[in-house]
């Protein structure tokens, strides 16, 4: 071999090195394209995943026995705080991955999100779960939450909650009550009857937290029960405006009002439900199932009580559902992957081994969404009023959930304060809510 031959496959060599270690230094990096690319060099997917309420000690378990299944998938799973959550998902899918910072593929949200979300997520493919198999596996709400308008599922729950009723045992044993009254009328003379006054006429002891909004974390959430109560279809189907300047709402807004301008069961001036609550003055308040880990945590003297939420007398039962489902970025490069494991933790097993890991650490665990499950909990005092409660759950799709609740805050704050009239309130607040609707029309 001559020595020109060698010079060329030399220059041939350097040539390959060089470009060899290019290619692995821009194979390490994670490419800014929009796309959440977590596969890595040895062919692995890798899924991020958004967790909420459970931390890693419950998951971790599941994730595990999936993994072994499925050799090929790694699951990355973090415990995000709740505080802003809702921005920095909604951010994060929007963005994809940037830099070396992986976006989320699974993230969870809120049951009235899906308006806002929906042009980001990516639909549940049929081969996961037909659309008829979906609805008969949940309950009515989920369905009714997570479907798109284009007719597709973007989440699937793996726990339900709502609006509850939570009751102190012995101020209402003290005024005659193993429990709350069960219709709005008879609920409405225990609230008074369990209320307390000093000389000065200063409530003591509140019978109920109503009809203010500063001092009440969910008042939004329980006027939009009273509404849905009362037949106010809030948001139609399709719809990007609301109905809440109808008489049904404004009759809904008054009627909450009234503890406190008429019944006078509740004051402007009180501490919020929780802090009232924790101290014993407090007989009765609504809050999602999971405020139960509050009172056992930060007032565990408190013999506590849980039950459903009143009802209009001789109508059909509406309740108020408040809980999350997962969901699949669509800037992920594994949909199908991230949309398996999502139907994985939905199944009976799984969603049973979850609670019993969350229950080791807390009361107990998310209450189950799937029908074929209601009657394993009937005997739990905790989860079984949420599970009465499943089958008759409604809400409507806000898209900005806080948007929308401090609308009504605010309306609610200007009737109790007399500032103005519940149709004059409801209708501002239905301009401002339908103003943020529109944003979601294509």
């Amino acid at each position: 071999m001559n020595k020109k031959v060698l010079i060329i496959i030399g220059i041939v060599l350097v040539v390959i090195i060089i470009i060899a270690v290019i290619l692995s230094i821009v194979l390490k990096k994670n490419p800014d394209d929009g796309t959440n690319n977590t596969n890595n060099n040895n062919g692995q997917v890798t899924l991020v995943y958004w967790g909420l309420w459970e931390p890693e000690s419950v998951m971790k378990p599941i994730i595990d026995q999936y993994e072994a299944t499925h050799p090929g998938v790694n699951i990355e799973y973090t415990q995000k705080s709740f505080t802003q959550y809702a921005e920095n998902s909604y951010t994060r899918i929007v963005q994809g991955t940037t830099s070396n910072t992986p976006a989320p593929d699974i993230i969870k949200i809120h049951n009235t999100w899906l308006p806002k979300y929906q042009d980001y997520l990516a639909p549940m493919p049929s081969t996961i779960m037909t659309v008829q198999e979906y609805k008969n596996t949940f309950y009515p709400t989920v369905s009714e939450d997570f479907t798109g308008d284009d007719g597709k599922i973007y989440a699937m729950p793996i726990g339900i909650d709502g609006l509850t009723l939570f009751y102190n045992k012995k101020l209402l044993k003290e005024a005659g009550y193993d429990t709350p009254p069960t219709d709005w009328d008879t609920f409405t003379e225990a609230a008074k009857k369990l209320t307390k006054k000093d000389s000065d006429g200063n409530i003591t002891q509140a019978g109920v937290a109503m009809g203010t909004s500063k001092n009440i974390i969910h008042s939004a959430d329980i006027l939009n029960l009273l509404m849905l109560q009362n037949g106010v279809d809030v948001l139609p189907e399709g719809e990007y405006e609301t109905n809440l300047d109808s008489n049904k709402a404004a009759i809904s807004l008054d009627f909450y009002v009234s503890f406190y301008e008429e019944h006078k069961v509740w004051s402007a001036d009180s501490r919020n439900e929780l802090e009232m609550f924790y101290a014993g003055k407090l007989a009765m308040f609504f809050a999602p199932s999971w405020r139960a880990f509050d009172i056992a945590t930060a007032a565990p003297q408190i013999e506590f009580g849980m039950a459903p939420v009143p009802q209009i007398a001789n109508n059909e039962n509406v309740n108020y559902a408040m809980y999350w489902g997962e969901a699949v970025s669509k800037k992920s490069s594994y949909q199908e992957e991230a949309w398996k494991f999502i139907e994985y933790l939905s199944e009976p097993a799984q969603l049973k081994t979850m609670y019993q890991n969350s229950s080791s650490i807390r009361l107990f665990g998310q209450p189950y969404p799937r029908v074929d499950m209601a009657g394993d909990m009937s005997t739990n005092k905790y989860v079984n009023p949420v599970l009465q409660m499943a089958p008759t759950m409604d809400s409507w799709k806000m898209g900005d959930q806080n948007y929308i609740e401090e609308s009504l805050k605010t309306a609610i704050n200007s009737v109790s304060q007399g500032s103005s009239t519940s149709n004059s309130a409801l209708r501002e607040a239905k301009t401002r809510i339908d103003t943020k609707l529109a944003e979601y029309k294509e």
